[in-house]
């Protein structure tokens, strides 16, 4: 049994989930497709192990009508077929994004997003990943409920107020 100690952030800090609510509503309002950036959040929280995003991001993904092979599929997508050029290369890109330290980014990660995607389109697509790594790092160290979420809960439920 997970004896995580959960740090309730929406009501320590509202204006802090504000600010990432932010980021999250440019992203959804960005021209990128919902199901490729269900799948860039998806992949960018099984890197970092992020139990709770990887359980409300396959639940919303299903729900949009994702499969399970594809699913499934996300951390091992250079070894299936299942994955298009486009997703492919925003995969690539959510790696290299994510896995960002004192190194570099590939330029083989430049090259596969460059040609998939328009300059607009990397910049949107950059700050989806941002974004999702923003929410990975507040649901693991804060001891998020994995497996409470519910499909488009978020969508339904208001910013927090002021503090």
């Amino acid at each position: 049994m997970d004896t995580t100690r959960h740090i309730d952030i929406e009501q320590i800090a509202p204006a802090a989930v504000r600010a990432v609510l932010g980021l999250e509503q440019y992203v959804r309002r960005s021209s990128l497709e919902p199901d490729l950036l269900e799948l860039v959040r998806l992949r960018a929280s099984y890197m970092n192990g992020c139990a709770y995003c990887v359980d409300m991001h396959t639940k919303d993904a299903r729900a949009a009508g994702e499969t399970e092979q594809r699913l499934y599929a996300v951390p091992v997508w250079r070894e299936t077929p299942f994955f298009s050029a486009r997703e492919r290369a925003a995969l690539a890109w959510t790696e290299a994004v994510t896995a960002l330290s004192s190194r570099s980014i590939p330029e083989s990660a430049r090259e596969q997003v460059s040609s998939e995607f328009t300059d607009a389109e990397i910049v949107d697509l950059t700050m989806a990943i941002i974004t999702i790594n923003c929410w990975n790092r507040v649901a693991v160290p804060l001891g998020a409920d994995v497996g409470s979420y519910t499909p488009g809960r978020h969508e339904a439920e208001p910013a927090p107020a002021a503090r």
